[in-house]
């Protein structure tokens, strides 16, 4: 029967092409589909073979990760400012005070380090990159790795002087070398700030060696930047879980060695966890900060305390706010590897008669309530069939995680691949195929 549509379309369509090219074009202009669109159409849907049709509706926009309200706990914080964040789907466990703006001191830097790892994925700097130290950068006092203008150091060494030893020397001359200017690097700072949704934050320096009362930022805005730096960057653990290592200055007086300590005691202190960095910070205003990552049984924290009395609390607090975290936290997680394979999807009126698809990303689930992850059923919805055009990353379907009657959340169903429409060509060549295979 279908053979039989397509030879009828052959030959309507032969005697159409000779006599109705000015059907067509007058059609076209005012807007109208030509005799050659209707029988195209016609073919392609099936009304001249008899065969029924459906529709198939794409799936919606969907989410990526499950995120629980905060929980309200007696933890004991004296510090002004303090969040504890989980870092995969970005869940604030606990807080206190968590967008009071506050200085930051050098927890600054965590930007700053953000904006060179930037950097470096753009391939507009790399590691081995020679870096030359100004007058400018050399002239910073507090926390420094005693830099000498016209010193040249590695990109990756300077970065180990950053998360290491915090030096503010090198945190410029990065600044310098990235941006041309600090000031101009301090813009780029609170640019890469509000687009990820820092409200409180307002950065005047590379380092946080500013007394400013409008230099500022929240612990929420911390753990958010936090956040992005080990998720989007997890190399950066390699340079903030060093405790001590050498560095050599090389100037015309000659060369000698300097040790790099890590300010973070955290790293050495004994805990049931893993402390994995990140930042520390204190000045005379800012008083003691830290952000504080750690890992333990597959989930990972941010603890972030601004503004704590001495620096023993800094560490005790964010210790017991890692500790708080982990005796309730349980992560599920569903990666490609544990899905099942997707189906390829008909397409209609294509140049191919069928899609590839794929999963829009990992699903995440941070549950305080210690519920089984066993019973989560996994609900996946396609479409019968698509009509094209699809292009590469239209969102066709969803697979929706539910535990009980609960929904955890979704993630999309994505095309794999563009799938132009078919044109009169295609059609043509497909049906003189027909007559002749």
């Amino acid at each position: 029967m279908k053979k039989f549509a397509k030879v009828t379309a052959v030959l309507y369509l032969i005697v159409c092409m000779l006599g109705a090219s000015g059907m067509e074009a007058r059609a076209s202009e005012e807007g109208q589909p030509s005799v050659i669109d209707e029988v195209m159409e016609s073919v392609e849907s099936g009304e001249m073979s008899g065969e029924p049709q459906e529709e198939g509706q794409p799936g919606e926009a969907v989410e990526a990760s499950a995120q629980p309200a905060a929980a309200e706990a007696d933890l004991g914080i004296t510090a002004q400012s303090a969040v504890l964040m989980e870092a995969s789907t970005g869940t604030v466990i606990y807080e206190k005070n968590p967008d009071e703006a506050l200085r930051p001191a050098s927890i600054t830097k965590i930007m700053t380090l953000l904006l060179i790892f930037d950097a470096l994925e753009s391939g507009k700097i790399a590691l081995d990159d020679q870096v030359t130290t100004s007058a400018y950068a050399k002239s910073m006092g507090g926390s420094q790795v005693f830099l000498e203008e016209g010193e040249v150091q590695s990109v990756e060494t300077l970065i180990k002087c950053i998360v290491v030893a915090s030096g503010n020397d090198a945190a410029v001359a990065m600044a310098e070398y990235i941006a041309g200017s600090e000031s101009e690097f301090v813009r780029q700072m609170n640019e890469r700030a509000a687009a990820l949704g820092m409200e409180q934050t307002n950065f005047e320096d590379c380092c946080g060696l500013t007394d400013s009362a409008t230099h500022v930022t929240s612990a929420r805005d911390v753990a958010v930047m936090s956040r992005e730096l080990i998720t989007r960057y997890p190399e950066i653990e390699r340079y903030s879980t060093i405790w001590m290592e050498n560095m050599t200055h090389t100037t015309s007086q000659g060369s000698s060695e300097f040790c790099l300590s890590n300010t973070n005691k955290l790293l050495k202190m004994s805990n049931s966890f893993t402390v994995t960095g990140l930042k520390t910070g204190s000045t005379s205003l800012a008083k003691y900060c830290v952000s504080a990552t750690a890992r333990k049984d597959g989930v990972e924290l941010i603890a972030v305390i601004m503004a704590a009395p001495d620096y023993k609390v800094r560490f005790s607090e964010a210790a017991s706010l890692l500790n708080y975290g982990f005796a309730g936290c349980r992560l599920y997680t569903d990666t490609d590897e544990d899905r099942e394979t997707l189906p390829r999807i008909p397409v209609e009126m294509g140049v191919v008669p069928e899609i590839a698809v794929r999963y829009g990303g990992e699903f995440s689930y941070l549950s305080m309530d210690g519920e089984d992850f066993t019973s989560i059923e996994k609900i996946l919805s396609l479409p019968e069939k698509l009509e094209a055009p699809v292009k590469e990353g239209d969102v066709v379907g969803s697979l929706t995680y539910m535990l009980g009657d609960q929904t955890l959340g979704t993630v999309e169903i994505q095309a794999a691949e563009t799938v132009d429409a078919a044109g009169y060509s295609d059609y043509l060549g497909w049906m003189w195929e027909s007559l002749f295979l």
